[in-house]
């Protein structure tokens, strides 16, 4: 089956999962059959899809015309023959028991099309074992989402050991056509990816408590304020739901042995079913105040522990070829909403430490889960899992810098999973960045851009800078911002912001920096932080009026709107909208054509133009300086000989 051939596709129970995943697939176009055993789960399910693709209407991301179509694109059915009997893909969603799955396969095997690929979403079971009660193990793999998948971006396409790469070639392609970002797993591990890096993670946070060596307070607050990830680890669990946590867990004990032997705690949790959230209580009680971390309970042993734990994963997904290590650190930003990769966070870490760390606690317990994987210590052997940088060149983590010709510096936020929102991290970076094109006489002009369509930069990465709660600290990072975006502005080459998706908040700030703003026409501009109580704090209350005026500024500000791009380029702020698929290009053409620009006179002329904000006469007099400087150079009779000659100038800043 070529993925050109793809119209219908079979989703295959209409829970959560499945319900989700069939509106993925009709607001992509295809035609959708839902089946589930009774009617009214696969009405439930339709219902579901319904508010969903409607509340998509009310908040203006489809229109309704759209979302009606994006119904009748759905048929909700019982009957498997009916469901199944013209499709192109089955994607499969039920329960996560083997035995349930088999059975389903079995039935859908004597009513599919040969052609059809089966596409299974097990989170963690065996694609091979699957596969092999069916006639088609060649066009079978996994197909993993993640719950919700309307919204969740990852899709870990597992290869079982019979999948051709046909098959999985065209359902890497199908993920990216539901507008998802696909990850290869290359070979059938339990846990795959992302369960196999947190499912470890939550269980060893349970040790801990277990143990008496921590409280649920010092994992939680170690997990979420000092490695920073998005949730505490037992808040995580309560979330995912306990037994689910302890089922793939089980299941991994089962295949891989003793190291993934679950925690008596988390057993008892749900033996006593408190399985989180959804039951109401779990390790926190929800019916009586819900989850409540503090943000100075860390602890350095915690964090140590947790980091070993997930980088031994790490080294046994590189060591058993499930996947390199680009792919896990990607996966498991895209699935678990981790601010920076697993791999690179250990590097950070220093590997030696961590894996002194897992000795030592081998050494004391004798527990099968310490001792050090092979891929651990290979990677610790060479510097880290990315390798040391010997040669001394500038790496980043959470921007790229690139060099695409004509003079241009391109300069792009990284961070794709977390809407290229702006961390210290990231500020450090950029900082660096600024310095390394300004330095760079090749280099006559910046093209900042964020990656991915989704958002320029949707602003300040609140969880990476939730530990920064004193006044002290909120005024050190409001100085950092204002210090790293200044640079931006005050750079001597001129500064052009591709704008594509959201820009808000600190990612608006960052966008007054530059000297010109192209804007694609889906992009939402606004600085919310009147929202949140706050006020813009990294130079948005100083720079923003310079360009669109006081009055403008104060509206923007004051009632914390997001406007369209045609909105603020009425407005002065956007210098010009294009179309989405035009931005690139644009932005580009824009950055090389001011690259080719006289680069002294650019330079003065920012100059000139700063420091007459505040002082007319003061940027008089720069100016008149600027001038005189400027009639004796070389540029200046490139122009004129040029200009007389009806050619054009190449000017080389002399």
């Amino acid at each position: 089956m070529d993925f050109e051939e793809i119209e219908t596709i079979t989703v295959l129970g209409a829970g959560n999962m499945g319900h989700g995943i069939a509106e993925v697939a009709a607001l992509a176009g295809y035609d959708v059959r839902m089946r589930d055993i009774k009617d009214e789960f696969v009405q439930d399910g339709y219902d579901n899809i319904e508010w969903s693709v409607n509340k998509l209407a009310e908040k203006e991301q489809l229109s309704q015309d759209e979302a009606d179509a994006t119904l009748d694109r759905i048929t909700p059915l019982v009957d498997v023959e009916e469901a199944v009997d013209d499709a192109d893909v089955v994607i499969e969603a039920v329960p996560e028991k083997m035995e349930i799955k088999k059975d389903v396969y079995e039935e859908v095997e004597e009513y599919a099309p040969e052609t059809a690929i089966f596409a299974t979403n097990t989170s963690s079971l065996s694609i091979t074992e699957l596969s092999e009660v069916t006639e088609r193990p060649e066009q079978f793999c996994g197909m993993h989402f993640f719950n919700p998948p309307v919204r969740m971006q990852l899709v870990e396409v597992i290869s079982g050991a019979h999948s051709s790469e046909e098959t999985l070639d065209t359902i890497e392609q199908l993920a990216e056509a539901f507008d998802k970002s696909p990850v290869r797993v290359r070979k059938d591990s339990p846990g795959f990816i992302v369960n196999r890096i947190l499912v470890p993670l939550m269980n060893e946070a349970c040790w801990l408590v277990h143990d008496d060596e921590a409280t649920i307070a010092e994992v939680d607050s170690t997990t979420k304020f000092d490695i920073g990830l998005p949730m505490g680890s037992f808040e995580l669990s309560d979330q995912v739901g306990n037994d689910v946590g302890l089922h793939v867990l089980e299941y991994m004990h089962e295949v891989l042995g003793e190291p993934y032997a679950p925690c008596p705690l988390l057993e008892e949790k749900v033996e006593n079913e408190e399985l989180g959230k959804k039951s109401g209580k779990g390790f926190y009680d929800y019916e009586n105040g819900g989850v409540d971390i503090p943000t100075d309970a860390g602890s350095d042993h915690v964090e140590n522990r947790l980091l070993a734990v997930m980088a031994n994963e790490v080294g046994k997904l590189v060591e058993n070829d499930v996947a390199p290590v680009g792919d896990i650190d990607d996966a498991v930003m895209l699935g678990g909403g981790f601010p920076e990769g697993p791999a690179k966070l250990a590097d950070k870490a220093g590997l030696e430490t961590l894996v002194e760390t897992l000795e030592t606690a081998h050494e004391e317990t004798g527990a099968e889960r310490f001792a050090v994987s092979e891929g651990l210590r290979n990677a610790t052997t060479e510097g880290g899992f990315y390798g040391s940088d010997d040669e001394g060149t500038t790496e980043f983590e959470n921007i790229a810098v690139d060099y695409p010709g004509e003079m241009v510096g391109h300069i792009e936020l990284d961070r794709p999973h977390r809407m290229n929102t702006v961390s210290p991290d990231l500020m450090d970076e950029l900082s660096e960045a600024i310095d390394l094109l300004a330095e760079d006489d090749d280099v006559r002009a910046i093209l900042l851009t964020g990656a991915g369509d989704k958002a320029f930069s949707a602003g300040a990465d609140v969880q990476s800078m939730a530990s920064n709660a004193t006044p002290l600290e909120a005024v050190e990072l409001s100085k950092k911002g204002q210090e790293t975006f200044g640079k931006l502005e005050e750079c001597p080459m001129p500064v052009v912001a591709g704008i594509d998706g959201y820009a808000l908040g600190g990612g608006m700030e960052l966008a007054t920096c530059a000297d010109l703003r192209v804007a694609s026409e889906r992009s939402e501009l606004g600085q919310p932080e009147h929202n949140l109580g706050l006020l813009p704090g990294w130079g948005g209350t100083q720079r923003l009026a310079n360009i669109v005026g006081e009055g403008r500024a104060k509206e923007i500000i004051f009632t914390a709107e997001r406007y369209d791009a045609a909105e603020m380029a009425d407005y002065g702020f956007v210098n010009e909208v294009v179309g989405n698929d035009e931005l690139d290009d644009r932005a580009f053409e824009l950055a090389a054509d001011l690259a080719a620009g006289p680069p002294v006179a650019q330079r003065f002329t920012k100059r000139a133009m700063h420091a007459g904000r505040d002082d007319t006469e003061a940027g008089l007099e720069v100016e008149s300086q600027a001038f005189g400087h400027l009639i004796g150079t070389d540029d200046v009779m490139e122009g004129i000989t040029a200009f007389m000659g009806d050619g054009e100038p190449e000017f080389e800043g002399k």
